[in-house]
């Protein structure tokens, strides 16, 4: 009599085992588990995974840890926010002490993944009906103001001679909204940690200065509550910035502030997929053998996932599948996630690649901040919103 070897025990419930069945139970008697689509089995995909999460636990750890300073810091002093001081904590953790290359693989994983996930969050904050309840006579101030920061920071940056990365995340950050902008466009580009850390800061001097001078130039220049609002919303970077300096004008123009604000943060979408597009462009020309023709398969090349769950999730705070009262929430998740990975890479920073670029990144951000503020507020008198 034939001894019951697994297959024909099988066999006595579920009939002939079919080929693949068959090979699958070889592989169990051999101990290499069911194949994946890859050719790599269960279980040494497993430990792969877990090799892989070994590997970045070191770093992420650390990033975690500057990230909860920094949120305690960033509530005490909420002009500031936890973003800015936890790349200025990693930076000078990192300047401190020569961190060891273990710790870079779980650097990445957070200044990238981590910073991705992050804006995917934000998008259920956001929705396109914003820019509906903002007006149309508020949008030539934000289109306006935004196309001077971002035709001035190339133009600008290369007659400063500041490299491509960090001229583009220059004037994404003060075109749009600050840190959060920084992040999806790094996100995108890849730029170094350096040039993310330099521009973060770069546009918190500025988000200070706003909040100290534009209350004040804004009772001097008689501007309403709205226009007031609508300045401080297009012309000041980080929404905290924003919310702190309108409040200071007066209650009545935080409101609008945060709405155009937030209108500003949605140029996130087309920005990013224009970086993205820009630059699969360039990679072209350097390698002309790959095809030029705009498909699904160029597009997903050339955009992250993130983009398109960025997308997903704007959409559905849109419809109103994200209840209202969960938006606070969502925010101050994504705040988290920001803050953890520019702390990472505040930590993967090297002090003497900032005082290498010097002052010109400053100079940059001066210029355009000027040139926003100004360009912002004279719209919005030609358009006759100032006082309105």
């Amino acid at each position: 009599m034939k001894p019951y070897t697994p297959a024909r025990i099988c066999g006595l419930f579920t009939g002939p085992l079919s080929a693949k069945t068959g090979q699958m139970i070889k592989l169990a008697r051999r101990g290499g588990g069911p194949h994946v689509p890859n050719g790599e089995t269960v279980p040494r995909r497993a430990a792969s995974s877990l090799a892989y999460i070994t590997k970045i636990a070191p770093g992420l750890s650390l990033s975690l840890a500057v990230a909860l300073v920094a949120t305690v810091l960033g509530h005490l002093v909420p002009v500031v926010g936890s973003p800015v001081f936890a790349v200025v904590l990693g930076i000078i953790i990192a300047s401190v002490r020569k961190l060891p290359e273990s710790l870079r693989p779980g650097f990445g994983f957070a200044g990238r993944t981590v910073l991705q996930g992050s804006i995917v969050i934000l998008g259920l904050g956001l929705s396109f009906r914003e820019v509906l309840s903002t007006g149309t006579s508020s949008l030539p101030v934000l289109i306006g103001s935004l196309g001077v920061a971002l035709i001035g920071a190339p133009l600008i940056g290369r007659a400063l001679g500041i490299g491509r990365d960090l001229r583009t995340l220059i004037g994404v950050g003060t075109g749009i909204c600050g840190a959060s902008a920084i992040a999806a466009a790094d996100a995108v580009i890849g730029a170094a940690a350096v040039d993310v850390s330099y521009a973060i800061a770069t546009i918190f001097a500025f988000n200070v200065i706003a909040v100290l001078t534009f209350p004040s130039l804004g009772h001097l220049l008689h501007l309403s509550p709205h226009g007031f609002g609508l300045w401080a919303g297009t012309a000041i970077n980080d929404l905290s910035s924003v919310v702190a300096a309108s409040s200071i004008f007066g209650h009545g123009a935080t409101s609008t502030a945060i709405v155009v604000k937030l209108t500003r943060t949605l140029m996130i979408i087309p920005i990013s997929i224009t970086l993205g597009f820009a630059r699969s462009i360039s990679a072209r020309k350097l390698n002309p053998s790959q095809t030029r023709t705009f498909t699904l398969r160029l597009l997903r090349g050339t955009l992250p996932v993130f983009i398109g769950w960025f997308l997903v999730s704007v959409s559905a705070n849109t419809i109103g599948i994200v209840p209202t009262q969960w938006h606070s929430g969502i925010t101050q998740v994504a705040q988290v996630f920001i803050t953890i990975a520019l702390g990472a890479i505040g930590l993967s920073t090297r002090s003497r690649d900032i005082t290498q670029s010097g002052f010109r990144p400053l100079a940059l951000g001066a210029i355009l901040w000027l040139l926003v503020g100004i360009s912002s507020i004279g719209l919005e008198n030609i358009l006759g919103l100032s006082h309105a």
